[in-house]
C-alpha cells in the first residue's frame, strides 16, 4: 500500500464499519502519519476517527480541562516524543545523566494527568537509537552518552508497562531496524515540514499502530494453518522420502529450519498449529515423528489434516473443530494455486502471498506481523493441548446415539468463583477476543476488571471452568452483574468460549446466577443483546432460556425460574 491508495481509502465509504476514536499527541508534525491510520483503518473494517493535538503542544493539551483531547473522548491516545528533538534537548543540558529518567517521569505523568480525565488506552512509541555521534562506539559504555540514555530509556518504558495495562508500546525500534535508518528517516521532509518519518515508513508505523487498535477491537488471529511440502520443509514427503526432504542446519535446510523454529514459537505463545496437506496421511506425518532435524513434532499440532481433497473443503473441517472464526485464520502455502482457490472459496482467511524465493519466507512474514496480541496468559501456553482434546471429543460424540448420551457421559464439571487476581488476565483477554459467544460485546482491559472487582456494593462477578474425561478446557466463561438497585441485577457481561459450545454451559451459568439472586433476595434478572456482525449466534439466547422481552431488554422473574437441568456438576457442590 502507498499513500496513492491511502488517499483513495480516505474517500471511500466507512458506513458499517466499527467505529474508534484516535487521539495523537506529538513534539513534531504527524498529518502524514494520521491520514495512514484512518486509511489503513478502512483495510480492516474500521471506521478511525483521528484527532491531532496543535503542533508540539502536549503540555498544553494535556493540562487544560477544556482542551479539544478531553471533547473528543479517545478510544487510544497516541504519544509521540521524537528521538531527533531530545538529542537536541540532551546535548543542551550538557549530557544529564538523568535524562533516560526524566523522560520517563514525564511520560508517566503525562498517561496519568489524561487518565485522570478520560477512559483511554495509550500507545508509547519507544526510541529509535543509531550510531552515537559524539562518542561513537564508546557512547555505550558511559552513563552521559545520548546512545546509552536512549537504551536505557526503551528498558524503563518497558519495565513500566509490565505493571500499566492501559499502556501499550508501538516499537519504533524494531519497526526502524526492519526497514532501515535511511528509509526511516526523510531529511527533507524533516527540514521543511518538521516530519520525522519517511512517507512510506509512516505507512508501516501507522500499520502498526492500527493491528494493536484492531486486537484490541477483538480481532485478532488465533490459528496458523500449514501446508507441508516445500513450505515448512524443502521437497516432497511422498516422491523424496524422508532422508530427502530438506531441513536441518545445512545448504537450503536452514531455511525450512527458520521457518518451523518461528512457528513453534507462535505455538508456544498461544497460537494453533493445523496441518491442510495435499498427501497421505502416514507419509505426511513421518517427518514429524522420525526426521531428527524436525521441529516441529506432532503434538505441536492441534489438528492434522492430510489427504487429496480440496484445501478449502478442508480448512472447513478444520474450523469446525476449532469453532473458531475464518478471519482468526492464517494459511500459508507455497503453491500459488492453492492459495487463489482458499482466498476464492474462503475470503475470510488470511493468506499471505509469499515470495517466489523460499530464502525470503521468513523475513516476509515477520514484516507482516500477522500475530499481534495485547495478552499474554497461562491458558495460552497449553491452548494447543486444549484443542487436540476437543479433536477427542468431536471423535468420540460419533459413537453416541444422540447429543444427549455424549453429553451424559462426558463427566463435565464446573469450578465457580468469584474473579480474582490470578483470573483477571484470562478475564480481560475473553472480554478483548470473544466474538461470537458475547452478548454486549463490551471490551476491558486489566485495568477495568481490577476496578469491577473491587467495587462490591455495585457488582458480582463470576468466572468458570470445565473439565471433563478429556481433560480441562481452562477458563470458558465470565458473567459480571451489575446491581441496579435492591430488587434488580443487570447483566453487564455474559461471555463464553465457543470451544464449549452445546456442552450446556449457558444452561448451567444462568443456573448459578438465578441462585446468587434468590440467595440476595433479587427479584429480576436483566439481560441485553448487542448485536454485532460476528455475534449472531447468541441472537436468541435469552429467549432460548426463558427471558421475555419489553423494548430492547430481556427479563426474567426470579422467584417463577426453574432451573434449566443439564449434565454439569458445580465442583463446589
Amino acid at each position: 500500500m502507498d499513500f496513492k491508495q491511502i488517499k483513495i481509502n480516505l474517500k471511500k465509504d466507512f458506513t458499517g464499519y466499527k467505529k474508534v476514536k484516535v487521539a495523537i499527541i506529538a513534539d513534531s508534525a504527524t498529518q502524514y502519519l494520521a491520514q495512514a491510520i484512518r486509511g489503513i483503518g478502512y483495510e480492516r473494517k474500521l471506521d478511525i476517527e483521528v484527532w491531532e493535538a496543535p503542533y508540539d503542544a502536549i503540555d498544553i493539551t494535556v493540562n487544560d480541562d477544556k482542551s479539544e483531547l478531553y471533547e473528543f473522548k479517545p478510544d487510544f491516545t497516541l504519544v509521540f516524543l521524537s528521538v531527533q528533538k531530545m538529542k537536541t534537548k540532551f546535548y543542551k543540558t550538557g549530557f544529564d545523566a538523568e535524562f533516560a529518567q526524566n523522560t520517563i517521569n514525564y511520560l508517566k505523568r503525562t498517561v496519568s494527568v489524561i487518565s485522570t480525565k478520560i477512559k483511554t488506552n495509550f500507545l508509547i512509541f519507544n526510541f529509535p537509537d543509531g550510531l552515537d555521534p559524539v562518542f561513537g562506539n564508546f557512547g555505550g559504555k558511559i552513563r552521559n552518552s545520548f546512545s546509552y540514555q536512549v537504551k536505557k530509556m526503551n528498558v524503563e518504558l518497558m519495565d513500566w508497562m509490565q505493571n500499566d495495562t492501559s499502556v501499550s508500546l508501538i516499537d519504533l525500534c524494531g519497526l526502524q531496524s526492519m526497514y532501515g535508518f535511511s528509509n526511516a528517516i526523510d531529511n527533507r521532509l524533516y527540514i521543511s515540514s518538521d516530519v520525522h518519518f519517511s512517507m512510506d515508513f509512516a505507512l508501516e508505523v501507522a500499520n502498526n499502530c492500527v493491528q494493536v487498535i484492531d486486537v484490541y477491537s477483538g480481532n485478532s488471529k488465533k490459528c496458523l494453518i500449514l501446508d507441508l511440502d516445500n513450505t515448512i520443509w524443502g521437497g516432497i514427503i511422498g516422491d523424496d522420502g524422508l532422508e530427502n526432504i530438506q531441513i536441518g542446519d545445512l545448504g537450503i535446510g536452514k531455511i525450512y529450519t527458520g521457518i518451523q523454529t518461528w512457528i513453534k514459537a507462535l505455538k508456544d505463545r498461544g497460537i494453533i498449529l493445523a496441518v491442510c496437506s495435499k498427501n497421505d496421511e502416514l507419509n505426511a506425518r513421518e517427518p514429524f515423528e522420525k526426521h531428527p532435524d524436525m521441529v516441529l513434532k506432532s503434538d505441536d499440532i492441534a489438528v492434522f489434516v492430510a489427504n487429496w481433497s480440496n484445501k478449502h473443503d478442508n480448512i472447513k473441517y478444520i474450523q469446525s473443530i476449532l469453532n473458531i472464526g475464518f478471519d482468526s485464520m492464517v494459511f500459508i502455502d507455497d503453491n500459488p494455486f492453492e492459495r487463489n482457490m482458499v482466498r476464492t472459496y474462503l475470503p475470510e482467511i488470511c493468506v499471505p502471498e509469499l515470495p517466489e524465493d523460499p530464502a525470503d519466507y521468513l523475513s516476509y512474514l515477520n514484516k507482516l506481523n500477522l500475530f499481534e496480541t495485547n495478552a499474554y496468559t497461562h491458558e495460552d501456553k497449553e491452548r494447543t493441548q486444549l484443542y487436540k482434546a476437543e479433536a477427542l471429543r468431536n471423535a468420540a460424540s460419533l459413537t453416541y446415539s444422540s447429543e444427549r448420551e455424549f453429553l451424559k457421559n462426558l463427566d463435565m464439571v464446573s469450578e465457580v468463583k468469584a474473579i480474582d487476581l490470578f483470573s483477571i488476565p484470562r478475564v480481560s483477554q475473553l472480554t478483548q477476543r470473544s466474538n461470537q459467544f458475547n452478548l454486549r460485546t463490551v471490551r476491558y482491559t486489566e485495568e477495568d476488571i481490577k476496578r469491577i472487582v473491587s467495587k462490591n456494593d455495585a457488582y458480582t462477578t463470576f468466572d468458570f471452568s470445565l473439565s471433563d474425561k478429556y481433560g480441562s478446557h481452562g477458563l470458558i466463561g465470565i458473567i459480571i452483574l451489575e446491581k441496579k438497585n435492591d430488587e434488580t441485577l443487570f447483566i453487564d457481561t455474559w461471555i463464553m468460549s465457543c470451544r464449549v459450545l452445546k456442552r450446556g454451559m449457558e444452561k448451567f451459568m444462568l443456573n448459578e446466577i438465578m441462585k446468587f439472586a434468590q440467595k440476595n433476595n433479587f427479584k429480576n434478572v436483566i439481560g441485553e443483546y448487542l448485536e454485532t456482525k460476528k455475534n449472531i449466534i447468541v441472537k436468541d439466547h435469552y429467549e432460548s432460556l426463558g427471558f421475555y422481552k419489553e423494548k430492547n431488554l430481556w427479563y426474567c422473574n426470579v422467584k417463577e425460574y426453574k432451573f434449566n437441568s443439564c449434565y454439569i456438576k458445580n465442583a463446589n457442590e
